[in-house]
This record gives C-alpha cells, structure tokens and sequence, in this order.
C-alpha cells in the first residue's frame, strides 16, 4: 500500500503529510517545556534566596555555540539536497553528529563536576564546600573552602577566584554531607530536569541523524524527493532543541 502525500503537497493543508505531523509534535513540546518554564518561575519567585556562580558559564557558552554550529550544518545539509549535491549533505551531516556528540560530552563532564561537588555540614556549624578528593573510611578531603555560613554557599559569584585548598575531614566531625545532585535541593532538582530533558532530545535527534546519514540514506537513490523531506522534517526537529537550549542557557548559568 502507497502512503500518500509523502512528497506531494496536500491541497488543504499546502504540506506534505511528514511535516505536518512534525510541527503537531511540536507544538506538544512547545507545551511540555512551557509548563516546565512556568514551573520554575513560579519556584524562583517563592524562593526567599536563590544559587548564583554554581554552573560554569564558558562552558554553558561553548555548548551554546555548538548547537548553534549545528543548527546552520542542519540548514546546509538540506539545501545541499535540494542541489543535489549528496556528497556535500554527508559532510554537512557529520558534522552536525559531530556537534551533538560535543554537546553530550560537555553536558556530562558538569554533571561529573556537579556529582562530585560536596557540601559538608561540620557538628561544630562550620560548613565546607568544594569538590571531593579522597573519600576514605575514617576521613574525606575536599578540595575547596570553609564558608562563613550557608549564604556563602549559595552565592558563589564572590569565591570564583578564590584557589581551592584541600581540607581533610575526619568522619566523626561530619553532621551531614551531600553532593549537589539531583536532590540537594530546588535549583538543582531544576536543572537536572530541564537540562536531563533536554539532553534526551538532543540524544533522540541525533540517533536520527545518524540513522539518515548511515542506513537511511539509501533512499535518495530511490525517492531522493522523499528523502530530502526526511531530511527537512529531521532538521525542523533540531532547531526546536537548538532553541530550547537557547532559552536554557540564559535562564539557567546567566540570571
């Protein structure tokens, strides 16, 4: 059985079939993301203090910029079909994987960083902050600094420059510790959400990439017409998850 309308334009619509259905998906992700947005406004104007200084800027700025890079190879690829020209889509695509593949890389070393990165409430109400080094049986040593109180952990804008100093910790001296997933509190509850979420899209848009670039790409000997809408319609769906992270970015490492 044809399927129709896979390359020719619907009358009532003026699309073909694939595109519609892709910006009906959108739309729904225009809405999961909204109301994720909403949520955390609504968390950050009935929060009575609020993290600044604890995600790394110039490498939230490194992604930026790589996902931008991608968008335009995206672009490229497409038009380099619509010429004809399916040497140049290949590169084009690589490099657009490429560019996920960096994208993932970075997100996962903070998230490294993020996991090893400790506060320590000492039983005499000194509090220490920093990254951990050796976690032994009877003592730990982290590599960072003693803040006055938890003010000082919150905002981390004025210790930037200060240089970490390893301080060892006996286990007897520890009244709680924990690092800064998921669960030390609402800022980080958000931003492993928004930014995990986020992640899985790019991780599904590249997978589909990929597959088109590899296996997929067979079809442009066949049905090259149909092929170059798989592509567009691919394409439409990164530059959702290239502007998601645009208002990310700002949201998250900048206010």
């Amino acid at each position: 059985m044809e399927i129709p309308y896979t390359s020719e334009i619907r009358r009532d619509t003026g699309l073909y079939n694939a595109k519609v259905g892709i910006w009906l998906f959108l739309a729904s992700e225009v809405m999961l993301f909204g109301a994720l947005f909403s949520s955390y406004i609504l968390l950050r104007v009935g929060a009575v203090e609020w993290p600044y200084g604890w995600l790394n800027v110039p490498l939230g700025t490194a992604n930026t910029l790589v996902l931008i890079t991608s968008s335009i190879t995206t672009v490229m690829a497409w038009a380099s079909l619509k010429m004809g020209n399916f040497g140049r889509f290949k590169i084009y695509h690589a490099i657009t994987i490429c560019c996920a593949i960096t994208f993932l890389g970075i997100k996962s070393y903070e998230y490294h960083d993020k996991f090893i990165h400790y506060q320590v409430n000492l039983k005499d109400g000194r509090i220490v902050d920093g990254h951990m080094e050796e976690n032994g049986k009877d003592e730990i040593v982290i590599l960072g600094r003693y803040a006055k109180d938890l003010h000082d952990v919150i905002d981390l804008h004025e210790r930037h420059f200060e240089k970490p100093q390893p301080i060892k910790i006996e286990r007897s001296e520890i009244a709680s510790m924990d690092n800064y997933g998921p669960w030390h509190n609402t800022y980080t509850a958000i931003y492993f959400t928004l930014t995990g979420l986020h992640a899985l899209h790019v991780i599904g848009g590249a997978v589909v990439i990929t597959y088109l670039w590899l296996f997929g790409a067979s079809m442009w000997k066949t049905d090259p017409e149909r092929f170059t809408n798989r592509v567009e319609v691919s394409g439409l769906f990164w530059h959702f998850v290239d502007l998601v992270w645009i208002f990310l970015f700002p949201v998250l490492y900048l206010l």
